[in-house]
């Protein structure tokens, strides 16, 4: 029976077998979808727009993405999928916590680059939600760190290690899966405007390709975590 199990797992992590029903992904993504739209069409980080404030805020967008990766969790298991299967990689030595930090930091680099670039081309300017939702406060930056992390690890589940799995399962491809997952995450991202949006999915096509490499999430979700808090804290000083 054990062995059965790990052979279920084994089909669900690769390109021929999806991870959970198709039900649970149109939900999943009708989710998403409503909470960005919502996000947009209120100019801010979360549906309920700036009156409830950056603290209140940050609490809400943790609370929302930890739900939604509950609500993945329960999707995977009805195919003998496991949370950590989804992650992949491991962790058993220090070693390879080291290595996979050293892999997230030059990733950065090489990622910091590339939109660089781009952003020259686009010439983007933060607009008024993107100016909303860095912390000014102590206890803000405190909450906004925590979100950061908060999202290193549930976005890089939700897009990388489920969605990616899932639409490479429905295209036949590695790259299929790359780019789709890499617009619906910038998607999801809409209200800071589509300059942004179009950086962000090249950024998340990014970190696809990266979960691809490495079969894994761990260094994606490092390099997501610092990009997240070290953009916020910087902003916070030259945006001020």
């Amino acid at each position: 029976m054990r062995h059965l199990n790990q052979e279920i797992r084994n089909l669900g992590n690769g390109l021929g077998g999806s991870v959970a029903p198709a039900w649970h992904t149109v939900v999943l993504l009708l989710i998403l979808f409503s909470f960005s739209f919502a996000s947009a069409h209120a100019g801010s980080l979360t549906p309920f727009g700036p009156k409830i404030g950056r603290g209140a805020g940050y609490v809400l967008v943790i609370i929302f993405e930890w739900a939604v990766v509950a609500f993945i969790w329960f999707g995977p298991t009805q195919r003998g999928v496991r949370i950590g299967d989804l992650i992949g990689g491991n962790w058993s030595k220090s070693i390879h916590v080291l290595r996979d930090f050293l892999i997230a930091v030059a990733f950065l680099l090489v990622a910091t680059g590339v939109l660089g670039v781009l952003d020259g081309f686009l010439k983007t300017v933060p607009n008024q939600a993107i100016r909303n939702l860095i912390p000014q406060s102590p206890i803000e930056v405190v909450l906004f760190l925590a979100t950061s992390l908060t999202a290193g690890f549930c976005e890089e589940l939700i897009y990388r290690g489920y969605l990616q799995r899932q639409f490479t399962a429905l295209t036949h491809a590695a790259t299929g899966g790359i780019l789709l997952q890499a617009i619906v995450f910038a998607l999801s991202h809409g209200y800071q405007g589509w300059k942004y949006v179009l950086l962000i999915t090249v950024l998340a096509a990014m970190l696809g390709l990266l979960a691809h490499w490495r079969k894994s999430l761990r260094p994606g979700m490092i390099a997501h975590a610092l990009q997240d808090g070290i953009s916020g804290i910087v902003a916070a000083h030259v945006l001020r």
